[in-house]
């Protein structure tokens, strides 16, 4: 195991920039996943990491040593890919074996490590299958199993699960926590999913547009987001986010609705009001507001309301009976509000 340290990283194709100088320090053991929307370069900086793309700029160190100008294969990195990339004409244990075949492993070793892995992974019946006999969540296994019998400094995952369906994804997402619980290697994990950030990750890193936006525990970022990109993306569903100032001792948005704040230090100035959907509930004395999409999900109840024209999600714990066009109250909950600045959107 080792920890992974990059030190003002930058990587361009051309004269586009697409990772724009990023500090990370993933410690020994920990699990971290990179996050955030398609294009923001959490794919490229793992392919960095592990030797597949050049450093344009900055350094990069895999257990104190500097690995910027050495192969992937002397990284001693191990990558889970999106497609599973297993070799179609290889039973289960040759796929998992391979690359210990390649280094000229003795046999003896080669078939500890493999009935290691199959044991770990609940494989040890479909050694002698072949990935087509295989189902997507079984191939992702094997795939998993090729990188557990290298015995690496570092697991890299490139959104492993997003060829699964979703209740698949949701077992392997639990399957991959307990592995790394059970070997504690060091593992850099990317997603664009936030639900599979949070729930697996020691520590989660928000990228955008090539930059870091915040890095911390999941609950960290879900509790004080940075910023209103990071208040925006973590949370499911989206915080709600209403742009207006503060005026009495009150959040007054666009639209002239009264929203409660108890930030006397914010009087006068131009403020997005965030509040999360879960942190609202129904108060006949609160912000009325007029129904406009009702959906029961069984556990819980998604209630789109338009706030003067403005739509604000609640999520409701409880089963209500609501119409469309009624008119409700909603109170958010003071003690957990967000409040950024209007202009560069960061937390106030």
């Amino acid at each position: 195991m080792a920890d992974v340290t990059m030190s003002g990283i930058r990587k361009s194709f051309g004269a586009l920039e697409i990772i724009k100088g990023i500090d990370i320090s993933i410690r020994d053991g920990e699990f971290v996943t990179l996050v955030g929307p398609s294009g923001c370069g959490k794919s490229t900086l793992l392919r960095m990491i592990a030797g597949l793309e050049d450093i344009s700029n900055g350094s990069l160190s895999i257990g104190g040593k500097s690995v910027n100008d050495l192969p992937p294969k002397e990284r001693d990195i191990a990558m889970v890919f999106q497609s599973y990339a297993l070799y179609p004409h290889l039973t289960v244990a040759a796929n998992m074996s391979f690359s210990l075949m390649l280094k000229k492993a003795k046999k003896s070793e080669i078939d500890a490590k493999v009935s290691r892995a199959a044991q770990i992974l609940g494989l040890e019946a479909m050694l002698n299958r072949y990935p087509r006999e295989l189902s997507g969540g079984q191939r992702q296994r094997v795939a998993m199993g090729r990188a557990i019998v290298r015995d690496p400094q570092v697991f890299l995952f490139d959104e492993p699960l997003s060829n699964l369906d979703a209740k698949l994804r949701v077992h392997m997402r639990a399957e991959i926590k307990n592995l790394h619980q059970r070997l504690r290697t060091t593992t850099v994990y990317v997603t664009h999913d936030q639900i599979e950030a949070m729930t697996m990750a020691d520590r989660v890193v928000v990228l955008n547009g090539g930059h870091v936006e915040q890095i911390g525990t999941p609950l960290e970022l879900y509790d004080s987001p940075k910023n209103t990109f990071v208040a925006s993306f973590i949370g499911s569903p989206a915080m709600n986010l209403l742009e207006g100032s503060v005026r009495s001792g009150n959040f007054v948005d666009g639209a002239n609705a009264v929203w409660p704040l108890d930030r006397g230090d914010l009087e006068g100035r131009n403020v997005i009001y965030g509040t999360r959907p879960e942190d609202l509930r129904l108060a006949p004395g609160g912000v009325k507001g007029v129904v406009s999409v009702v959906e029961p999900t069984g556990s819980e109840t998604h209630v789109t309301v338009s706030v003067d024209g403005k739509p604000v999600l609640a999520l409701l714990r409880e089963r209500v009976s609501l119409r469309p066009d009624e008119e409700i109250g909603l109170q958010p909950d003071q003690a957990k509000l967000h409040v950024f600045d209007a202009e560069t959107g960061q937390r106030l």
